[in-house]
């Protein structure tokens, strides 16, 4: 029976709202001495881990080693779970902000403690090392160590790690001027929407006032905010081009060739796959631009600028709104494809409390999943009735069902998804809502919907690989002995947007400064794993929703598998093999015939 929406807000105190509503944090520890009796447990047994230093030589030690390694992994993570989730849910509780400061250095002892332990086998005979792979007393760990091999001649000598370790807080440096730069020195002058009244713009309200219908307000705040990062250019480019460096330094001295192969041995990933990505863009770059011509004569433009491409259809997403037990009901319904056992479980999560549902004073704004072992994971919401956050709601159901069924099919060793993997389950959800909502909706909702899932496809695929493919051109710069010139820079940048979207865009030369704004550059090569992530989840959606003979088992196989063998091994088992064009094209296609089917519901 649908209940009661609460009060809830960003004013009302987290005691007022009722429990049901609220994650059962209970789960982890039934106290908070329990916890601390954990805590004080866990630093005792740090201590004993420590008497392993130097014995790993000796295969029963060093399994001994590895099996309580795994066990005081476990046992930390809770720990800092419990302390931490608490304080996202309420900022502004001192208790639980001492709580979560000594589970954070409750956690660096921990780590410290156990950092011996891979340079130690790394250093280890090899055929020791090959031994114990071979021995079965070891299969928990034979993938951990056979990775550990893999990366072993990228592994310097102990002396050595530990000097480059020294000078991470130096070669930090140019992250977090841009950091500081961005979030606390640059000031945007205040703008006027088309009534002339006074408006902001920043980082933070920014892509918001891109989907204002006030077309004004958008214009000014495009080019205020491209503006004042172009006057800073010259330092931008300047912090660009540092951390590029510090990038290659690190990725040389570890014996890679560049700081892309370094980038990709991680999850042991071939270059084939980046070059490829970008080729599979290219080649189907027209849907995009036609997806921009019927932007702009739905928007009845004479002139479709950077600042209109935001912009929303259709103002139909508030028509979805009801209540969280509603949005439940809808998401249920949605993933009903994946099986009744998959569906037990989302039902489950649902009526157990696992879910911190509404906004209240000090929460942490947004949502996330947070996966534990041998407990269950915790899904952190602020719902609000609109069709944003029923999908949110399938997003991160499906990480938590993903850490679920790979915590309960695997040993904790080999339970922790890749980040190349990590989007592919909440993403698959999502599409599976959509497909699932467009069914029964109306013409308008219809547009509202195609028009999300079009954007999703623009932002997480083209947009992603056209910052991929921008990275291949400023490392390059560097691997060529030169710096990164602001002029070059924005050159390149606005003939990148004038290729990617096409005819239909007025390439306003503000845009040519967006590079700027751009955090993810200064965490080098990782962007592609949105794009192939997003495919992989709408291959593996349009298998279970075509009837595809065992789709839904080599799905459920996938998220079982857990972090047990290296990303693209499980999802190539899985029936998606990323290697291929074949997943990012069959996104790519499904974007096109969305495109059509847009452009038809418009004419109507």
């Amino acid at each position: 029976m649908t209940q009661k929406v609460p009060a809830h807000g960003s004013n009302v105190a987290r005691k007022e709202i009722n429990d049901i509503y609220k994650w059962k944090i209970e789960d982890l520890y039934p106290t908070k001495a329990a916890w601390q009796a954990a805590a004080d447990k866990l630093k005792t047994q740090l201590q004993k881990f420590a008497g392993f230093k130097g014995c790993l030589g000796d295969s029963a030690k060093l399994l001994a080693a590895l099996q309580m390694q795994a066990k005081l992994s476990e046992e930390i993570s809770k720990i800092y779970a419990y302390a931490r989730l608490q304080l996202d849910a309420d900022n502004t509780d001192p208790e639980l902000q001492a709580m979560a400061g000594s589970a954070e250095s409750l956690l660096a002892e921990f780590n410290n403690a156990v950092c011996f332990v891979e340079p130690e086998i790394i250093a280890l005979p090899r055929e020791f090392a090959e031994g114990c792979l071979a021995d079965p007393a070891f299969s928990e760990f034979k993938f951990y160590l056979d990775n550990l091999l893999r990366l072993a001649p990228h592994v310097l000598p102990q002396a050595e790690e530990a000097l480059l370790s020294q000078a991470s807080l130096a070669t930090s440096a140019p992250a977090a001027i841009f950091r500081s730069l961005v979030s606390a020195d640059m000031e945007f002058p205040p703008i006027t929407d088309s009534s002339g009244n006074t408006a902001t713009v920043s980082e933070g309200n920014y892509l918001l006032n891109m989907t204002s219908p006030d077309r004004t307000l958008r214009q000014n705040s495009f080019r205020t905010l491209m503006g004042t990062y172009h006057k800073y250019r010259n330092t931008l480019a300047n912090t660009l081009t540092g951390q590029c460096r510090v990038s290659r330094f690190y990725a040389t001295a570890h014996k890679y060739e560049d700081t892309l192969a370094a980038s990709l041995a991680e999850d042991n990933i071939p270059q084939e796959l980046y070059h490829n990505l970008i080729k599979t863009i290219h080649d189907n770059l027209q849907p995009l631009h036609e997806y921009m011509a019927l932007k702009k004569a739905a928007l009845k433009l004479d002139e479709l600028h950077p600042y209109d491409i935001y912009m929303p259809l259709s103002a139909a997403g508030e028509s979805f709104a009801c209540t969280f037990e509603k949005a439940c009901e809808r998401v249920t319904e949605a993933l009903a494809p994946l099986g009744e056992d998959y569906v037990a479980t989302l039902k489950q999560a649902f009526k157990s409390r696992w879910i911190d549902i509404y906004e209240n004073k000090g929460k942490r704004s947004g949502a996330y999943s947070w996966g534990i072992y041998g407990v269950h994971p915790y899904v952190l919401l602020n719902y609000q009735p609109r069709y944003n956050s029923i999908s949110t709601i399938a997003h991160e159901m499906g990480h938590a069902m993903h850490s679920y069924l790979a915590n309960q099919s695997q040993t904790y060793a080999n339970s922790d998804y890749s980040i190349f993997c990590a989007e592919v389950a909440s993403t698959t959800n999502e599409i599976l809502l959509l497909e699932h909502t467009l069914a029964t909706a109306t013409a308008e909702q219809k547009i509202y919907l195609i028009n999300q899932f079009l954007e999703a496809v623009r932002t997480t695929v083209y947009r992603q690989v056209q910052f991929a493919e921008f990275e291949l051109f400023t490392h390059g710069e560097i691997n060529a002995g030169r710096s990164l010139q602001a002029e070059t820079l924005e050159n390149y940048w606005l003939e990148s947007n004038k290729t990617y979207y096409g005819p239909a865009l007025t390439a306003d030369k503000e845009l040519a400064s967006e590079w700027s704004r751009i955090p993810h550059f200064y965490t080098p090569f990782y962007v592609y794993k949105y794009a192939t992530g997003y495919s992989a989840a709408t291959a593996f959606a349009a298998s279970i929703l075509s009837g595809k003979p065992g789709a839904v088992e080599k799905y459920l196989g996938f998220l079982k598998a857990g972090g047990s063998d290296y990303s693209l091994n499980i999802l190539k088992n899985a029936g998606v093999d990323l290697t291929t064009p074949q997943p990012v094209a069959v996104t790519l296609q499904k974007f096109a015939e969305k495109v059509k089917e847009l452009k038809a519901l418009l004419k109507k």
